[in-house]
């Protein structure tokens, strides 16, 4: 169960109002817990405009920031083509089908996916899904910045079918033909211009997250973990996906709001809390979503026997703070050495409920600087 963290009653605060009305007068249901157990089982309601099963989510952390919604496509169905001004981020929580993008006057692309895909939809095209099963719905999850837009400029028509044409060629500006879709390509960046260089992803669709091995360490942050970085050709949008081995935990870290988790695989939980302040507890599996409140600590555990893999969408530049980029490790991470013994004895209890024993090895909670062996990694 959540355990609600207590917190004073803050003084007066402006919040983003424009959005939350748009999103309010849909008339589907709108989720703003701190997770949602299984987006494949959520209660949906009928969309009217789009003709389609839907819901929002609000979760605490993303409010004023991100939209995520999930969408429903029946078996064998489809999704009446829209176009949306801004991009988006769409995971495949079930099911499999084909999407089709073009721009106004443009030439049509389609690609297929199954469950566990990742793919960007550009902004200001039309955008067609379709189930290519006849026995289960799909079930989409969809990233993107509406809010923050929206505090700029309120009017729905302007994001929705407007009559702004995007240049008719613009699925082949990535510079590769008919690659828009085509298989992601690795390159060296260095995101915060620091000396950090990371091997990027660099690509607008992914096939199967789940099955994703192209991983390297992601060292300090701890439980020997393994992260692919996911930059979208000319977009500010990113993601990341960690994978972390069976029956180990990660450091209690954080960063700015916004950042949609969602689970490919694994089973575990996550805990979250505000400095100072009271845990929230979010168990998770195979569907699940949740998304750390800003600047909370957050820290992730595997009760499973088999590596659990979170993915996260991050936020525009501007909030994503310090954390999955770059970590201010001093104010922003937290050791192990130095947590609360709690944590890990609250692990390891969990972990004997399953008939198993930690892997954290003794050493990691002793010396601050010692680093799993990521030989072969």
């Amino acid at each position: 169960m959540v355990q609600s963290p207590q917190q004073e009653a803050p003084a007066y605060v402006r919040k983003p109002a424009f959005y939350d009305r748009w999103m309010e007068s849909i008339g589907i249901p709108i989720y703003r817990d701190y997770y949602i157990e299984d987006g494949r089982t959520l209660e949906l309601g009928f969309w009217e405009e789009r003709g389609h099963p839907a819901a929002f989510l609000q979760l605490a952390g993303q409010e004023g920031v991100s939209e995520s919604r999930i969408s429903e496509i029946p078996p064998g169905g489809s999704i009446k083509p829209y176009k949306f001004a801004l991009e988006e981020i769409v995971y495949v929580l079930q099911g499999r089908g084909v999407t089709t993008v073009w721009a106004d006057g443009g030439e049509r692309r389609s690609f297929e996916w199954q469950e566990h895909a990742l793919f960007r939809i550009p902004g200001n095209h039309w955008v067609e899904y379709a189930s290519m099963a006849g026995d289960a719905p799909v079930r989409l999850l969809h990233y993107n910045n509406l809010p923050v837009s929206m505090s700029t400029v309120q009017d729905p028509s302007f994001y929705f079918n407007s009559e702004h044409k995007t240049a008719a060629d613009a699925l082949r500006s990535d510079g590769d033909g008919d690659g828009f879709y085509a298989e992601a390509k690795v390159v060296e960046n260095d995101p915060g211009r620091a000396g950090r260089v990371r091997s990027y992803w660099y690509g607008n669709f992914f096939p199967d997250m789940r099955a994703w091995d192209k991983l390297v360490p992601f060292k300090g942050r701890g439980a020997g973990g393994t992260t692919v970085f996911v930059q979208f050709p000319g977009s500010e949008l990113t993601a990341h996906m960690s994978v972390f081995p069976s029956k180990t935990y990660k450091k209690g870290h954080r960063h700015g709001p916004a950042f949609v988790i969602v689970i490919p695989f694994g089973e575990g939980y996550s805990v979250m809390w505000p400095e100072g302040k009271d845990k929230v507890t979010v168990p998770w599996h195979e569907g699940s979503i949740f998304v750390p409140p800003n600047r909370w600590f957050h820290q992730h555990f595997n009760l499973a026997g088999d590596p659990a893999r979170y993915l996260a969408f991050h936020p525009l530049p501007q909030f994503t703070g310090t954390g999955e980029l770059i970590t201010d490790r001093e104010r922003d991470q937290i050791e192990y050495p130095s947590e609360d013994p709690a944590v890990r004895a609250h692990f390891e209890e969990e972990l004997a409920k399953r008939g198993m024993k930690s892997d954290m090895p003794d050493i990691a909670y002793q010396d601050p600087k010692w680093e799993w062996d990521y030989t072969g990694a």
